[in-house]
């Protein structure tokens, strides 16, 4: 019995994309780095919000980041980031007794999440984060709908189940991926070089 559940879904992927009105994108900046790492892949931000938006109405896109403000080419990024379409949530970077540095935005994100409701119809959080999962549920039971973005291999379960619909990284890399520019000498530059002192949540 159970053997057959998987196989007879109730909605093709198409449908599920339906009728997902207007979105909010709200993205963990730390933990969609890491993941990009995973991946070997640098993100092209301008296709990622494209990508995610999947030509629906877009309310707005958070970017949520832990800063060193003494770092240029950070605050350049940031700067372009606010110039193409995201607002950005910066919290400053706090040094660890181990020597590494973090910001955790998780509160600022599960407050924006909850503080919208109403104003969006479907939620895309760019998380594999757990601690999200409370509040990604109250939304949902708020009436609006939950797309997790994220890689799977540091994406909490609970996060998963929450969801109305899951995404896989992996499985869109090649839609969201800066590409070479040929003959240009193009090396892949990360643009938020901070990020590798921090830890992973």
């Amino acid at each position: 019995m159970f053997e057959d559940f998987e196989q007879d879904a109730l909605f093709t992927p198409d449908q599920l994309l339906e009728n997902r009105g207007r979105v909010a994108i709200f993205i963990d900046g730390s933990n969609l780095f890491y993941a990009a790492l995973q991946l070997g892949i640098e993100i092209d931000y301008t296709k990622l919000l494209h990508c995610l938006t999947g030509g629906s109405r877009l309310l707005r896109a958070f970017f949520y980041t832990g800063v060193d403000r003494s770092n240029e080419k950070q605050q350049g990024f940031l700067l372009w980031m606010r110039r193409n379409g995201y607002r950005v949530i910066a919290k400053d970077l706090v040094q660890l007794p181990d020597g590494s540095k973090k910001a955790n935005l998780d509160v600022e994100i599960a407050v924006d999440l909850m503080s919208l409701v109403g104003s969006y119809d479907t939620a895309v959080v760019v998380s594999g984060d757990g601690d999200l999962a409370y509040a990604a549920d109250a939304v949902s039971y708020r009436g609006a709908r939950i797309e997790v973005v994220s890689l799977r291999s540091m994406t909490s379960d609970s996060l998963i189940n929450v969801s109305d619909r899951y995404v896989d990284l992996d499985s869109i890399k090649e839609e969201i991926q800066k590409q070479p520019r040929p003959n240009s000498g193009y090396r892949n530059v990360n643009p938020m070089p901070v990020f590798s002192q921090e830890k992973s949540t």
